[in-house]
């Protein structure tokens, strides 16, 4: 008998009580909306509510996590049919299909496993593992569905019951899409998010071209700290425009500092020449969160710090193809040191909201707990990237909820480039909470009616509260 690929107690606890309160528990957030408050989805996808091309393009291509788990095996991207600078011929989405399919047993046990069977069963109805056999069945059957107007990008977000989603862009994006988005009324829905790390990390590609840029968009002189500061506020303004409630900042570290007005320009003014040390850049970033935050307490835009990973470590994949393809890497990051000049200065700030994420799970219990169970201001962000797995979010939830308790966790949001595994993500997310808090009140920890309200509110209600989302 051949097993579903979507069990229907798939990630339940194994033990038949717990299991079965868990099902009830999932039973109460399952249909419930989902609100996915940080993301990477492509912007021009709801824009222009175009057909994918091909099952590769949707699955495979655009996807880092399934990139890099076939690079260690020593596929070539080549053959993945990802693009190169050079323009070099790669291969064609079908057989770069053909390569995944018969490479799948590598993805058994892992998060990819558990999103694409989920939509490959949901929105394609197979319900046969991928497999070298099937490849092509599987290639023509995604292709001839992708036509249909119910797998449009806008009609992906009805099925999935998304309520609201937000994409993230760059400082100096023109935002054109959005603008199109917000024509078509659809603004409040599909949300932009103010990332700056093109023009507050010295060490970003081009970074003294993008501070004109920045100067010639707002009419503002950024060859004084002043006047850079001034840029940005005038940029967020624009940005939340276009329905930004959040900005999120992506550092190597979390350190923050709180220095003079002349180390400050000092810092600029190297900068601007390209002349900072690798401590210097390190003390530009520093600062330059800190003021990202009393911007934040100003204007009222929640800010996000996700730090704690190595980008861009193998050089031959920077070369031949760029970045987020599968190369960064988690590191150890310190936040009680790293965020103390910021909560210094604004973490008591009526207005101001900081959500933390981190790639070092080993600072959940010992630090970000602690601080959140303080700090007014701060919220810890869901288990990201590497750890967002099924035995990840048990990790997190086990390691954060004594300290910091369930209202201090910013529920849940899915940070994918793939719009198929959203909800995906989400249903993960939600039977490991069913699963957790089952558990809790099996062991008497807490009661039914207490399980109940904390699944809600970490599977919906916590990420609009969190991310200020009306």
């Amino acid at each position: 008998m051949t097993e579903p690929l979507l069990h229907p107690d798939r990630l339940f606890p194994a033990e038949p009580s717990v299991r079965a309160i868990a099902r009830n528990l999932y039973e109460t957030i399952a249909e419930l909306p989902i609100v996915s408050p940080h993301g990477h989805t492509d912007p021009q996808w709801f824009a222009e509510n175009g057909a994918f091309a091909d099952a590769a393009s949707l699955f495979l291509i655009p996807d880092h996590y399934v990139l890099r788990m076939l690079r260690s095996q020593n596929i070539a991207y080549d053959a993945l049919a990802v693009p190169r600078k050079d323009g070099a011929p790669v291969a064609d989405a079908r057989s770069a299909w053909r390569t995944f399919c018969t490479n799948w047993p590598l993805f058994a046990g892992t998060p990819s496993e558990l999103w694409i069977n989920h939509s490959l069963s949901r929105e394609f109805g197979i319900d046969a593992p991928l497999s070298a056999q099937t490849a092509d069945a599987t290639f023509d059957l995604i292709g001839a569905r992708l036509a249909d107007a119910d797998l449009r990008p806008l009609a992906i977000l009805d099925r999935a019951n998304v309520e609201m989603i937000a994409t993230t862009e760059f400082a100096l994006d023109p935002l054109d899409h959005h603008a199109t988005i917000k024509a078509k009324g659809l603004g409040a829905r599909i949300r932009t998010t103010y990332r700056p790390d093109d023009v507050t990390d010295p060490e970003a590609a081009d970074f003294a071209a993008n501070l004109e840029t920045l100067a010639e968009i707002t009419g503002e002189d950024v060859s004084t700290w002043s006047g850079m500061i001034k840029a940005h506020a005038t940029r967020r303004a624009h940005f939340r425009a276009h329905g930004a409630t959040a900005t999120d900042h992506g550092v190597p570290t979390a350190l923050t500092a709180d220095l003079g007005p002349a180390e400050r320009q000092a810092l600029l003014d190297g900068a601007l020449k390209g002349v900072l040390s690798a401590a210097e850049a390190e003390q530009f970033r520093a600062q330059m969160l800190t003021e990202m935050a009393g911007l934040s307490a100003e204007d009222g835009m929640v800010m996000q710090i996700h730090a704690g990973s190595r980008r861009a470590t193998d050089p031959m994949l920077q070369a031949e193809r760029g970045r987020n393809l599968g190369d960064d890497i988690p590191q150890r990051t310190d936040f009680v040191g790293g965020l103390s000049a910021l909560l210094s200065r604004y973490g008591n700030a009526e207005n101001f909201r900081l959500i933390a994420f981190t790639l070092d799970e080993s600072t959940y219990a010992r630090e970000l707990a602690p601080m959140a169970g303080y700090w007014p201001a701060l919220m810890v962000g869901p288990p990201w990237w590497f750890h967002d797995s099924s035995n990840g979010i048990r990790r997190y939830l086990d390691a954060m909820h004594e300290t910091a308790g369930f209202a201090n966790m910013a529920g849940f949001n899915d940070d994918t480039r793939a719009l198929l595994s959203i909800a995906a993500r989400h249903d993960v997310w939600r039977r490991e909470v069913a699963g957790f808090l089952a558990k809790m009140v099996a062991e008497h920890k807490i009661g039914q009616a207490t399980a109940r309200d904390r699944a809600r509110w970490l599977s919906y209600d916590a990420a609009k509260t969190a991310y200020r989302i009306p």
